[in-house]
């Protein structure tokens, strides 16, 4: 049976790169080819692999400008079978799409919350009036253009061309650098590497609570890339955190951290060793 992979569609989302990325990547390894499936969130393209629907997910994880993409963690609480397979990190550069003939006049900006974020100074320097409006996805976002219509919207060079629409402006975003974190995910074990991902909630708000598990870390010499919190939607002021560890879970001195991490926390959940590739392409 051919094999699939879910993602933030519709065509022609930066997502939908990532996942033809993990496409060639996964060819190249096994042999095997895998079918492209676009989802309309980032929720359901997760389900889907937790539901065995397909075999894989590729989403969006962290930003460079705008921070972790929440959907994504809180998503990954509720469905900790999913083991992360591999990282990839994508430069992104937003573009702004419109069938109007000139900025002036664009009375509003559709697009996904985080593209409209990354591109927030220039809009505010360019289209002050314009109203912005967020869509699921940067792709979506283009089925709101009409021929002559005062609206416009960010999403990729690529997107621009493969629904043939016209660019106003490019690059748009605010930082030359921006950049997005990808997670390959799966049923099946991780494959190991030089990073682990894993969450925990605390067993109550008081001081120290943080501090233990922390340590935990930092007496075994475990340097964290990353640490975030999200609420845990119970009350206010109970939070989560996801943390990532430059150090592969089989290592001894991870083994030891995570048994020490079960006494001081609530629940802990692991998402896996991987690897993080970076492409030198911009999208």
């Amino acid at each position: 049976m051919k094999r699939s992979i879910a993602y933030l569609g519709p065509t022609g989302t930066y997502a939908e790169v990532a996942a033809l990325q993990w496409a060639k990547y996964f060819q190249q390894t096994t042999g095997e080819l895998l079918d492209l499936c676009p989802y309309p969130s980032i929720a359901q393209a997760l389900k889907a692999t937790a539901n065995q629907e397909t075999q894989f997910t590729v989403v969006p994880v962290e930003n460079s400008t705008e921070g972790s993409v929440s959907m994504t963690l809180d998503s990954l609480w509720l469905l900790p079978q999913l083991q992360v397979h591999r990282a990839l990190v994508l430069p992104i550069s937003h573009a702004l799409i419109s069938q109007f003939p000139t900025l002036q006049g664009i009375e509003k900006v559709y697009s996904h919350p985080q593209a409209i974020a990354q591109c927030q100074g220039w809009l505010e320097h360019n289209l002050p009036e314009a109203r912005l409006i967020p869509t699921s996805s940067t792709a979506e976002a283009l089925q709101s253009l009409a021929l002559n219509l005062p609206v416009g919207a960010i999403a990729s060079q690529r997107a621009a061309h493969l629904y043939g629409l016209p660019i106003l402006a490019h690059p748009i975003n605010d930082h030359p650098d921006n950049c997005t974190r990808f997670w390959t995910l799966s049923l099946e074990p991780s494959p190991g590497g030089s990073y682990t991902s894993l969450a925990f909630s605390v067993p109550a708000n008081v001081p120290g609570a943080l501090l233990r598990p922390l340590q935990t870390f930092a007496t075994r010499g475990l340097n964290l890339s990353r640490i975030e919190s999200r609420p845990s939607k119970k009350t206010l002021g109970d939070y989560l955190f996801f943390v990532d560890i430059e150090a592969d879970v089989i290592q001894a001195s991870v083994q030891e951290a995570l048994v020490e991490l079960r006494q001081t926390t609530e629940t802990l959940k692991i998402f896996g060793s991987y690897t993080i590739a970076a492409l030198p392409i911009t999208v």
